[in-house]
């Protein structure tokens, strides 16, 4: 099974940044897209951001403007780079592999105002 490992996240105060990181192994062949989810207190888990394998990316409403996701330079790495951060953004943020589906983890995030 397709391990994916995340990393970057911390505690923080409002208007802050964060990256957050997800990494599957480079051997691994088929991830056609990596995206995050993030789950706050006593809330359903919800879409963040999305990039596909060409590039194109896909975020939510409440993130437009402040998140950015993107491939680092090793095959199978992502990055979310997280700007002016709000206590909304507080939750657990979970990685996701597309075309060899799998999930991470997961990593805290706290905003703190």
């Amino acid at each position: 099974q397709l391990r994916l490992e995340e990393s970057g996240g911390g505690v923080v105060q409002a208007g802050g940044s964060l990256r957050l990181s997800c990494t599957a192994p480079d051997n691994v062949d088929g991830i056609s897209g990596m995206l995050w989810h993030r789950q706050a207190p006593e809330k359903q888990r919800e879409f963040v951001a999305r990039v596909a394998r060409s590039g194109f990316t896909k975020y939510a409403d409440s993130v437009k403007g402040r998140f950015i996701i993107s491939w680092g330079t090793a095959k199978n790495t992502m990055y979310l780079q997280m700007n002016n951060l709000k206590p909304e953004d507080t939750g657990v943020y979970y990685c996701a592999s597309d075309g060899v589906f799998s999930w991470g983890q997961g990593t805290q995030v706290t905003v703190s105002s």
